[in-house]
């Protein structure tokens, strides 16, 4: 059995609509104030363009986790 962990970030964007990014094998323990402070740093640092337009606020964030059981057949 595995649990794989995705962290999903959703941002506002400059043209009304939302952007998320996917952070793949996060951490179990990561807290809301990381996520705040990462969330931050990437708007402030503007690296991120899309067709929606720069990042301008959070709109949220939440961790998804999937369990998969592999079968020997």
């Amino acid at each position: 059995m595995a649990i794989q962990r995705t962290l999903e970030m959703d941002f506002a964007t400059a043209l009304n609509k939302t952007q998320r990014m996917r952070v793949y094998d996060a951490r179990e323990d990561v807290t809301a104030i990381e996520i705040n402070t990462a969330m931050n740093d990437i708007i402030a640092k503007n690296i991120f363009s899309d067709t929606g337009g720069e990042l301008t606020g959070i709109i949220g964030a939440q961790l998804v986790s999937k369990e998969t059981t592999k079968f020997n057949l």
